[in-house]
C-alpha cells in the first residue's frame, strides 16, 4: 500500500530586535555629522521618534514637549481625553486599581462615551502648545471623527487598529476606505498597523503617507498572548520596507515606515533604522518618563475592549526627565537613555549621514547570542 504524500506547512524564520547585530562599516563618520530626520508630508522633523498614542503617556502637554525637542507626540482622541472634562482624573482611577481589577476598572473608565466636543477641544489644547498636531483614532470611528479633528486644526491624523488591512469585511459597519479618508481631511495620513509586504503594499496603493509596523510587541500589550498573532519586529519591518521601496520605484511616492512597539533602547532604535525604518514610534520607556501623565503607569490602547481585553497595566516607575530619555545625560549603561545620541552614533559608524544612507550601507546579521556573549558577569550581576 502507497501511502499518500502529506502536504506540511513550513515555518519561515523570523527576527526579532535581541536576535540580529548591524555590521559596522568600512567607513566612519564623527556623529555631529548624522542628521536623523524624517518626514511626514509637509512636514519635518529632526528626531525620527514618535510618542504612542496611549493615554499615559501622550497628554497635550506632553505633545508640545516632543515638539520641542523635535519629534512628535500622537495623541489618543478616542482615550480619556475624548471622553472626560478632567483627563486625569480617569487617569488616577486607573493608576490606583488594584492588580485583581485593573481590567475591569479599565473597561469601567473607558466604556464613557465619546464626546466630539472634548474631540474638538483637545486638539485645541494640542495647538496652543506648538509643534505640529497629530492625532489617532480607529478605522470604526475616523469617518466620524478625523474630519472633526480637522477642522479643529488637527496636521495628521493616525488611524490605528491591532491589524489593520485595506480589505475589512464587517456584517455590523461599513468598511473604511483609506482613499475616500485622504480624499476628506486632505492632511497626511498615517496608517497601522501591519506586517507584511502585501498588506502594506495594499494600503499604500491608498494614497497614505505612512505605515506602522508592529503587532503585538510593546510591552504593555498581550496581543500575542491572546490572539497568537504577530511577527518580530526586525523581520516585519525588512518586509514592508522593501514593499514601500517597491512602491517607491513604481510610483515616485515615498511613504514613511514607522516601527512600532517593542523599542526599549537605542540599539533596538538602530535596529529599526537599519531594517529599514524612518522613524519609531516608542511607548513605554516614555511612561518612565517624570513628565508622562501616567506617572510610572502604562497600559495599552487594547487593554480596556469589553469583550477581549489584549494589554496589561504596566507598573514600569518614572525615572528619568523626556530630555534624559531623548539626549541625555545618560545615567544608565543599558542603552534606555540618550535614545538621540545613539542613533547619531550607529549611523556614524557606517559612514551614513541621513536615515536613507543608513538603510543603504547598515548591513544586518543574524546573531543569536549579541546579548550575551562575552557577559558573563553582567548576567551575574557582577556590575
Amino acid at each position: 500500500m502507497v501511502l499518500p504524500r502529506v502536504q506540511i506547512k513550513e515555518l519561515r524564520r523570523t527576527y526579532g530586535f535581541e536576535e540580529v547585530a548591524i555590521v559596522p562599516g568600512d567607513v566612519t563618520t564623527n556623529p555631529e555629522l548624522s542628521v536623523p530626520t524624517f518626514e511626514v508630508g509637509p512636514y519635518q522633523f529632526t528626531i525620527p521618534i514618535m510618542a504612542s498614542a496611549m493615554d499615559a503617556i501622550v497628554s497635550p502637554a506632553f505633545a508640545g514637549l516632543m515638539a520641542k525637542a523635535g519629534g512628535v507626540g500622537v495623541m489618543n482622541l478616542e482615550g480619556v481625553y475624548g471622553r472626560y472634562e478632567d483627563p486625569q482624573s480617569a487617569i488616577e482611577e486607573v493608576r490606583a486599581a488594584s492588580r485583581e481589577t485593573v481590567t475591569e476598572v479599565l473597561q469601567k473608565v473607558y466604556s464613557a462615551p465619546l464626546k466630539e466636543n472634548l474631540v474638538q477641544e483637545r486638539v485645541r489644547d494640542l495647538k496652543t502648545e506648538g509643534g505640529v498636531v497629530a492625532v489617532s483614532v480607529t478605522p470604526q470611528n475616523a469617518k466620524r471623527l478625523a474630519p472633526l479633528a480637522v477642522e479643529a486644526g488637527a496636521q495628521i491624523i493616525v488611524v490605528q487598529s491591532t491589524v489593520t488591512t485595506a480589505r475589512h469585511i464587517s456584517n455590523s459597519y461599513a468598511g473604511l476606505s483609506f482613499s475616500d479618508l485622504v480624499d476628506e481631511v486632505k492632511v497626511p495620513v498615517l496608517i497601522g498597523n501591519t506586517v507584511t509586504a502585501s498588506a502594506t503594499l495594499e494600503i499604500m496603493e491608498q494614497g497614505i503617507d505612512g505605515i506602522f509596523v508592529g503587532v503585538g510587541p510593546g510591552a504593555a500589550c498581550t496581543t500575542r498572548d491572546v490572539t497568537g498573532m504577530g511577527v518580530p519586529q526586525v523581520s516585519a519591518t525588512m518586509e514592508c520596507a522593501a514593499a514601500r521601496d517597491e512602491f517607491y520605484a513604481r510610483t515616485g511616492k515615498y511613504v514613511q515606515i514607522i516601527t512600532d512597539g517593542g523599542i526599549r533602547t537605542g540599539g533596538d532604535v538602530n535596529k529599526a533604522l537599519a531594517a529599514g525604518a524612518d522613524a519609531v514610534m516608542i511607548g513605554t520607556p516614555f511612561a518612565q518618563t517624570f513628565e508622562a501623565p501616567g506617572k510610572g503607569f502604562n497600559w495599552g490602547m487594547a487593554s480596556p475592549h469589553p469583550a477581549l481585553p489584549r494589554g496589561t497595566r504596566l507598573n514600569v516607575g518614572a525615572s528619568a526627565s523626556l530630555e534624559q530619555v531623548l539626549f541625555g545625560p545618560s545615567r544608565r549603561t543599558d542603552g534606555t537613555h540618550n535614545l538621540v545620541g545613539a542613533i547619531k552614533v550607529s549611523m556614524s559608524m557606517v559612514g551614513a549621514q541621513t536615515i536613507k544612507e543608513f538603510h543603504e550601507k547598515a548591513e544586518l546579521v543574524a546573531a543569536p547570542t549579541i546579548a550575551t556573549e562575552g557577559k558573563i558577569f553582567q548576567r551575574a550581576g557582577q556590575i
